[in-house]
Protein backbone atom coordinates (compact mmCIF):
# COMPACT_ATOMS: atom_id res chain seq x y z
CA UNK A 1 0.00 0.00 0.00
CA UNK A 2 1.44 3.69 -0.60
CA UNK A 3 0.72 6.33 1.49
CA UNK A 4 1.28 9.47 0.83
CA UNK A 5 1.01 12.56 3.13
CA UNK A 6 -1.53 15.30 2.23
CA UNK A 7 -1.01 18.36 4.56
CA UNK A 8 -3.55 21.04 4.30
CA UNK A 9 -2.67 24.75 5.59
CA UNK A 10 -4.52 26.72 7.53
CA UNK A 11 -6.06 29.25 4.22
CA UNK A 12 -6.66 25.85 2.64
CA UNK A 13 -9.54 25.11 5.25
CA UNK A 14 -10.21 28.63 5.61
CA UNK A 15 -14.23 28.53 4.14
CA UNK A 16 -16.60 25.45 4.01
CA UNK A 17 -16.17 25.60 0.18
CA UNK A 18 -12.71 24.51 0.46
CA UNK A 19 -12.68 22.31 3.19
CA UNK A 20 -15.16 20.43 0.56
CA UNK A 21 -12.77 21.14 -2.10
CA UNK A 22 -10.07 19.57 0.27
CA UNK A 23 -12.33 16.47 1.33
CA UNK A 24 -12.78 15.67 -2.44
CA UNK A 25 -9.12 15.53 -3.34
CA UNK A 26 -8.93 13.55 -0.16
CA UNK A 27 -11.24 11.07 -1.53
CA UNK A 28 -9.87 10.97 -4.90
CA UNK A 29 -6.93 9.93 -3.73
CA UNK A 30 -8.24 6.92 -2.03
CA UNK A 31 -9.96 5.93 -5.01
CA UNK A 32 -7.30 6.22 -6.85
CA UNK A 33 -5.44 3.43 -4.79
CA UNK A 34 -3.29 5.36 -2.32
CA UNK A 35 -4.03 5.63 1.66
CA UNK A 36 -4.02 9.49 2.04
CA UNK A 37 -2.64 9.87 5.64
CA UNK A 38 -3.83 13.64 6.29
CA UNK A 39 -2.40 16.18 8.91
CA UNK A 40 -4.35 19.85 8.93
CA UNK A 41 -3.40 23.08 10.25
CA UNK A 42 -5.69 25.29 12.66
CA UNK A 43 -8.39 27.49 10.27
CA UNK A 44 -7.45 30.37 8.71
CA UNK A 45 -4.91 32.90 9.56
CA UNK A 46 -4.26 35.95 12.25
CA UNK A 47 -7.96 37.28 12.80
CA UNK A 48 -10.21 34.82 11.89
CA UNK A 49 -11.48 32.71 14.84
CA UNK A 50 -9.40 29.48 15.48
CA UNK A 51 -6.11 30.52 14.50
CA UNK A 52 -3.04 30.01 16.21
CA UNK A 53 -2.36 33.66 16.40
CA UNK A 54 -6.57 34.40 17.70
CA UNK A 55 -6.10 31.84 20.10
CA UNK A 56 -3.12 33.21 21.70
CA UNK A 57 -4.27 37.04 21.90
CA UNK A 58 -6.82 35.41 24.14
CA UNK A 59 -4.48 35.62 27.23
CA UNK A 60 -2.13 37.26 28.96
CA UNK A 61 2.05 37.24 27.61
CA UNK A 62 2.79 35.94 31.15
CA UNK A 63 1.25 32.70 30.74
CA UNK A 64 3.55 29.60 31.13
CA UNK A 65 4.40 28.01 27.62
CA UNK A 66 2.84 24.93 29.12
CA UNK A 67 -0.38 26.37 29.29
CA UNK A 68 -0.30 28.69 25.94
CA UNK A 69 0.68 25.39 23.92
CA UNK A 70 -2.26 23.66 25.66
CA UNK A 71 -4.12 26.87 24.37
CA UNK A 72 -2.11 26.84 20.89
CA UNK A 73 -3.16 23.35 20.17
CA UNK A 74 -7.28 23.91 20.07
CA UNK A 75 -6.83 25.31 16.79
CA UNK A 76 -5.83 22.32 14.70
CA UNK A 77 -7.51 20.32 16.97
CA UNK A 78 -10.96 21.88 15.56
CA UNK A 79 -9.77 21.68 12.06
CA UNK A 80 -9.21 17.95 12.52
CA UNK A 81 -12.50 17.52 13.44
CA UNK A 82 -14.35 19.37 10.71
CA UNK A 83 -12.24 18.07 8.30
CA UNK A 84 -13.47 14.04 9.66
CA UNK A 85 -16.52 15.82 9.28
CA UNK A 86 -16.63 16.90 5.68
CA UNK A 87 -14.89 13.80 4.75
CA UNK A 88 -17.65 11.70 6.46
CA UNK A 89 -20.79 13.48 4.43
CA UNK A 90 -19.22 12.55 1.41
CA UNK A 91 -19.40 8.62 2.63
CA UNK A 92 -15.42 8.21 3.36
CA UNK A 93 -14.45 6.66 6.71
CA UNK A 94 -12.46 9.13 8.33
CA UNK A 95 -10.70 9.57 12.06
CA UNK A 96 -9.79 12.37 13.69
CA UNK A 97 -6.07 12.27 15.86
CA UNK A 98 -4.41 14.51 18.17
CA UNK A 99 -1.43 14.37 17.62
CA UNK A 100 -0.84 12.15 20.79
CA UNK A 101 -3.23 9.84 19.44
CA UNK A 102 -0.96 9.69 16.25
CA UNK A 103 2.05 8.83 18.63
CA UNK A 104 4.18 12.41 18.04
CA UNK A 105 6.52 12.09 21.51
CA UNK A 106 8.34 15.55 21.49
CA UNK A 107 10.94 16.52 24.33
CA UNK A 108 9.52 19.34 26.58
CA UNK A 109 10.69 23.01 25.01
CA UNK A 110 7.02 23.91 24.91
CA UNK A 111 6.80 26.23 21.98
CA UNK A 112 9.64 24.73 20.34
CA UNK A 113 9.57 21.04 20.85
CA UNK A 114 11.27 18.53 19.09
CA UNK A 115 9.80 15.45 17.65
CA UNK A 116 12.10 12.42 19.23
CA UNK A 117 9.58 9.09 18.52
CA UNK A 118 6.28 7.95 16.58
CA UNK A 119 4.35 5.44 18.33
CA UNK A 120 2.31 4.48 14.84
CA UNK A 121 0.16 1.57 16.91
CA UNK A 122 -2.97 3.44 16.68
CA UNK A 123 -2.29 5.10 13.10
CA UNK A 124 -1.91 2.08 11.55
CA UNK A 125 -4.99 0.46 13.56
CA UNK A 126 -7.01 3.65 12.04
CA UNK A 127 -5.56 2.89 8.29
CA UNK A 128 -6.26 -1.06 8.90
CA UNK A 129 -9.91 -0.47 10.20
CA UNK A 130 -10.37 1.44 6.35
CA UNK A 131 -10.39 4.67 8.02
CA UNK A 132 -8.14 7.65 6.57
CA UNK A 133 -6.39 9.95 9.40
CA UNK A 134 -6.83 13.07 9.95
CA UNK A 135 -4.32 14.56 12.05
CA UNK A 136 -3.54 17.35 13.73
CA UNK A 137 -0.63 18.71 12.76
CA UNK A 138 1.78 21.59 15.25
CA UNK A 139 1.87 19.13 18.53
CA UNK A 140 2.75 16.64 20.43
CA UNK A 141 3.01 15.17 24.12
CA UNK A 142 6.05 15.04 25.70
CA UNK A 143 6.53 12.40 28.24
CA UNK A 144 5.18 14.15 30.77
CA UNK A 145 2.39 13.81 30.01
CA UNK A 146 1.67 17.26 28.30
CA UNK A 147 1.00 18.78 25.02
CA UNK A 148 3.37 20.29 22.94
CA UNK A 149 3.53 22.47 19.88
CA UNK A 150 6.68 22.56 17.24
CA UNK A 151 6.97 25.69 16.50
CA UNK A 152 6.15 28.08 13.99
CA UNK A 153 4.56 26.43 10.82
CA UNK A 154 5.13 23.63 12.55
CA UNK A 155 1.98 21.35 10.58
CA UNK A 156 4.82 20.89 7.88
CA UNK A 157 6.92 19.48 10.20
CA UNK A 158 4.48 17.17 11.62
CA UNK A 159 3.94 15.99 7.98
CA UNK A 160 7.39 15.28 7.12
CA UNK A 161 7.90 13.12 10.67
CA UNK A 162 4.82 11.01 9.61
CA UNK A 163 6.32 10.60 6.03
CA UNK A 164 9.27 9.11 7.76
CA UNK A 165 7.80 6.79 10.26
CA UNK A 166 5.10 5.34 7.64
CA UNK A 167 7.59 5.14 4.65
CA UNK A 168 5.58 7.43 2.49
CA UNK A 169 5.61 7.70 -1.32
CA UNK A 170 5.05 11.14 -1.40
CA UNK A 171 4.58 14.32 0.97
CA UNK A 172 1.81 16.82 -0.79
CA UNK A 173 1.57 20.23 0.42
CA UNK A 174 -1.30 21.75 0.10
CA UNK A 175 -1.17 26.00 0.58
CA UNK A 176 -2.53 29.20 -0.88
CA UNK A 177 0.82 29.90 -3.24
CA UNK A 178 1.75 28.28 -6.45
CA UNK A 179 5.12 26.82 -4.88
CA UNK A 180 8.63 28.50 -4.95
CA UNK A 181 9.49 31.33 -7.02
CA UNK A 182 12.61 33.22 -8.51
CA UNK A 183 11.45 35.88 -6.21
CA UNK A 184 8.21 36.98 -4.32
CA UNK A 185 5.46 37.38 -7.02
CA UNK A 186 3.82 39.84 -5.35
CA UNK A 187 6.68 42.44 -5.35
CA UNK A 188 8.57 41.07 -8.70
CA UNK A 189 5.91 40.93 -11.90
CA UNK A 190 8.18 38.75 -13.81
CA UNK A 191 8.91 36.44 -11.14
CA UNK A 192 9.30 32.60 -12.48
CA UNK A 193 7.68 29.81 -10.45
CA UNK A 194 10.52 27.30 -10.09
CA UNK A 195 9.44 23.82 -10.58
CA UNK A 196 11.97 21.81 -8.98
CA UNK A 197 14.31 23.01 -6.38
CA UNK A 198 16.78 20.47 -4.44
CA UNK A 199 16.18 19.68 -0.89
CA UNK A 200 18.71 22.33 0.07
CA UNK A 201 17.71 24.88 -1.89
CA UNK A 202 14.50 24.75 -0.46
CA UNK A 203 15.80 24.90 2.97
CA UNK A 204 17.74 27.58 2.58
CA UNK A 205 15.20 29.78 0.26
CA UNK A 206 12.76 28.70 3.56
CA UNK A 207 15.03 29.90 5.87
CA UNK A 208 15.65 33.40 4.52
CA UNK A 209 12.33 33.99 4.08
CA UNK A 210 10.19 32.53 1.48
CA UNK A 211 6.90 31.47 3.43
CA UNK A 212 5.95 28.22 1.39
CA UNK A 213 7.35 25.50 3.57
CA UNK A 214 9.15 24.96 6.94
CA UNK A 215 12.63 24.24 6.79
CA UNK A 216 12.82 21.68 9.16
CA UNK A 217 10.09 19.65 7.56
CA UNK A 218 12.41 19.47 4.09
CA UNK A 219 15.49 18.01 6.15
CA UNK A 220 13.39 15.62 7.35
CA UNK A 221 11.66 14.25 4.51
CA UNK A 222 15.28 14.76 2.74
CA UNK A 223 16.53 12.11 5.59
CA UNK A 224 14.71 9.36 3.91
CA UNK A 225 14.62 11.01 0.40
CA UNK A 226 11.05 11.41 0.17
CA UNK A 227 10.49 14.00 -2.64
CA UNK A 228 7.15 16.62 -1.43
CA UNK A 229 5.46 18.34 -4.14
CA UNK A 230 4.20 21.94 -3.31
CA UNK A 231 0.20 22.44 -4.94
CA UNK A 232 -1.98 25.61 -4.91
CA UNK A 233 -5.44 25.22 -3.75
CA UNK A 234 -6.26 28.21 -5.85
CA UNK A 235 -6.06 26.22 -8.97
CA UNK A 236 -5.17 22.51 -8.16
CA UNK A 237 -1.78 23.04 -10.27
CA UNK A 238 1.39 21.09 -8.99
CA UNK A 239 3.73 24.15 -8.24
CA UNK A 240 7.17 23.12 -7.03
CA UNK A 241 8.54 19.53 -6.66
CA UNK A 242 11.34 19.33 -4.12
CA UNK A 243 13.89 16.37 -4.41
CA UNK A 244 17.04 15.02 -4.30
CA UNK A 245 18.69 16.83 -7.55
CA UNK A 246 21.89 18.51 -9.07
CA UNK A 247 21.47 21.63 -10.53
CA UNK A 248 23.63 23.84 -12.74
CA UNK A 249 22.30 26.98 -12.14
CA UNK A 250 24.11 29.47 -9.47
CA UNK A 251 21.42 31.18 -8.62
CA UNK A 252 17.40 29.78 -8.13
CA UNK A 253 15.85 32.93 -6.18
CA UNK A 254 16.22 36.14 -4.64
CA UNK A 255 14.37 35.92 -1.12
CA UNK A 256 14.04 38.94 1.58
CA UNK A 257 13.45 38.88 5.29
CA UNK A 258 11.83 41.99 6.91
CA UNK A 259 11.83 43.30 10.74
CA UNK A 260 15.61 42.41 11.45
CA UNK A 261 17.31 44.25 14.16
CA UNK A 262 20.94 44.94 14.42
CA UNK A 263 22.56 43.35 17.90
CA UNK A 264 26.00 44.79 18.84
CA UNK A 265 27.55 44.61 22.64
CA UNK A 266 31.04 45.68 23.93
CA UNK A 267 32.52 42.92 26.45
CA UNK A 268 34.08 44.58 29.69
CA UNK A 269 37.34 43.69 28.51
CA UNK A 270 39.10 42.15 25.24
CA UNK A 271 38.90 38.49 24.21
CA UNK A 272 36.14 38.48 26.76
CA UNK A 273 35.02 34.86 25.48
CA UNK A 274 32.61 34.07 28.63
CA UNK A 275 30.51 36.62 27.89
CA UNK A 276 30.18 35.53 24.46
CA UNK A 277 29.30 32.08 25.84
CA UNK A 278 26.82 33.32 28.34
CA UNK A 279 24.77 35.56 25.65
CA UNK A 280 24.37 33.04 23.04
CA UNK A 281 23.36 30.79 25.50
CA UNK A 282 20.53 32.60 26.73
CA UNK A 283 19.47 33.32 23.34
CA UNK A 284 19.57 29.63 23.04
CA UNK A 285 17.62 28.67 25.84
CA UNK A 286 14.92 31.11 24.94
CA UNK A 287 14.20 29.40 21.48
CA UNK A 288 15.79 32.35 19.65
CA UNK A 289 17.97 32.11 16.60
CA UNK A 290 20.67 34.87 15.47
CA UNK A 291 22.77 35.12 12.44
CA UNK A 292 25.59 37.24 10.98
CA UNK A 293 27.42 36.39 13.95
CA UNK A 294 30.77 38.40 14.23
CA UNK A 295 33.16 37.99 17.19
CA UNK A 296 35.90 40.60 17.71
CA UNK A 297 38.64 41.13 20.37
CA UNK A 298 36.45 44.28 21.33
CA UNK A 299 32.87 43.41 19.78
CA UNK A 300 30.03 40.77 19.57
CA UNK A 301 27.14 41.63 16.91
CA UNK A 302 24.71 39.38 15.29
CA UNK A 303 21.29 39.73 14.20
CA UNK A 304 17.51 38.65 15.38
CA UNK A 305 13.93 38.88 14.25
CA UNK A 306 12.62 42.35 16.03
CA UNK A 307 9.52 39.86 17.69
CA UNK A 308 12.31 39.14 20.21
CA UNK A 309 13.35 43.00 20.98
CA UNK A 310 11.76 42.62 23.87
CA UNK A 311 13.04 39.89 25.31
CA UNK A 312 16.46 40.38 24.21
CA UNK A 313 16.40 43.85 25.87
CA UNK A 314 15.47 41.49 29.25
CA UNK A 315 18.37 39.07 28.42
CA UNK A 316 21.12 41.79 27.87
CA UNK A 317 20.62 43.55 30.92
CA UNK A 318 23.70 42.87 32.16
CA UNK A 319 25.77 43.77 28.94
CA UNK A 320 26.96 47.07 27.32
CA UNK A 321 25.18 46.73 23.83
CA UNK A 322 22.94 48.48 21.11
CA UNK A 323 20.40 47.36 19.31
CA UNK A 324 19.46 49.05 15.69
CA UNK A 325 15.78 48.59 13.98
CA UNK A 326 15.11 48.83 10.38
CA UNK A 327 17.13 46.09 8.30
CA UNK A 328 16.30 43.26 6.03
CA UNK A 329 18.22 40.47 4.99
CA UNK A 330 18.36 39.93 1.67
CA UNK A 331 19.31 36.10 0.28
CA UNK A 332 20.70 34.98 -2.76
CA UNK A 333 20.03 31.12 -3.36
CA UNK A 334 21.65 28.58 -5.53
CA UNK A 335 22.84 25.05 -5.01
CA UNK A 336 24.82 25.90 -7.86
CA UNK A 337 27.14 28.69 -7.12
CA UNK A 338 28.91 26.26 -4.64
CA UNK A 339 32.18 26.44 -5.90
CA UNK A 340 31.87 29.00 -8.57
CA UNK A 341 33.96 32.01 -8.03
CA UNK A 342 32.28 35.82 -8.70
CA UNK A 343 29.06 35.63 -7.21
CA UNK A 344 29.64 37.51 -4.54
CA UNK A 345 31.34 40.35 -6.53
CA UNK A 346 28.77 40.18 -9.18
CA UNK A 347 26.08 40.92 -5.84
CA UNK A 348 28.18 43.63 -4.32
CA UNK A 349 28.77 45.03 -7.81
CA UNK A 350 24.70 45.25 -8.64
CA UNK A 351 23.56 46.83 -4.90
CA UNK A 352 26.73 49.49 -5.31
CA UNK A 353 25.52 50.46 -8.99
CA UNK A 354 21.82 50.65 -7.51
CA UNK A 355 23.48 52.77 -4.49
CA UNK A 356 22.20 50.43 -1.99
CA UNK A 357 24.43 50.22 1.11
CA UNK A 358 25.38 46.67 2.29
CA UNK A 359 25.85 46.52 6.45
CA UNK A 360 26.70 43.08 6.94
CA UNK A 361 27.22 40.58 4.68
CA UNK A 362 27.48 36.59 5.27
CA UNK A 363 27.73 33.40 3.00
CA UNK A 364 26.88 29.52 2.95
CA UNK A 365 27.78 27.21 0.12
CA UNK A 366 24.71 27.71 -1.12
CA UNK A 367 23.48 31.66 -0.24
CA UNK A 368 24.79 34.93 0.45
CA UNK A 369 23.01 36.94 2.24
CA UNK A 370 23.25 41.10 2.65
CA UNK A 371 21.71 42.98 5.28
CA UNK A 372 20.03 46.27 4.14
CA UNK A 373 18.18 48.96 5.18
CA UNK A 374 14.51 48.54 4.80
CA UNK A 375 13.54 51.01 2.61
CA UNK A 376 16.07 49.54 0.05
CA UNK A 377 14.10 45.89 0.28
CA UNK A 378 12.32 45.91 -2.88
CA UNK A 379 14.85 47.63 -4.94
CA UNK A 380 17.12 45.22 -3.66
CA UNK A 381 15.37 42.19 -4.52
CA UNK A 382 14.35 43.73 -7.71
CA UNK A 383 18.00 44.18 -8.56
CA UNK A 384 19.52 41.06 -7.89
CA UNK A 385 16.97 39.32 -9.82
CA UNK A 386 17.23 41.26 -12.97
CA UNK A 387 21.47 41.31 -12.58
CA UNK A 388 21.13 37.24 -12.31
CA UNK A 389 18.59 36.90 -15.48
CA UNK A 390 16.06 34.89 -13.04
CA UNK A 391 12.99 36.79 -14.91
CA UNK A 392 13.68 35.40 -18.14
CA UNK A 393 11.73 32.47 -19.32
Amino acid sequence: MKIVIMKFGGTSLQTAELRNEAAELIKEKKISGMQPVVVVSAIGREGDAYSTDSLLKLVDNELSARDKDLLASCGETISAVVMTDSLQKLGVKAKALTGFQAGLLTDANHGFARVKKVILNKLVNTIENDEIPIVTGFQGISEQGDITTLGRSGSDTTASVLAVALQAELIEIYTDVDGIYSADPKVITNAQLVTEASYLEAVEIANKGADVIHPRAVEIAESENIPINIISTLNGKNGTVIKNIKTDHPVTSISSKDKIISVKIIPKFPNDYQSGVRIFSLFADQGISVDFIDIRIDLISFIIDSEFQKLAVRLLIDFNYELKEGFVKVSVVGAGMTGMPGIMAKIVEILHLNEISIYECTDSHTTISCLVKEEDEIQAVKALHDGFELGEK
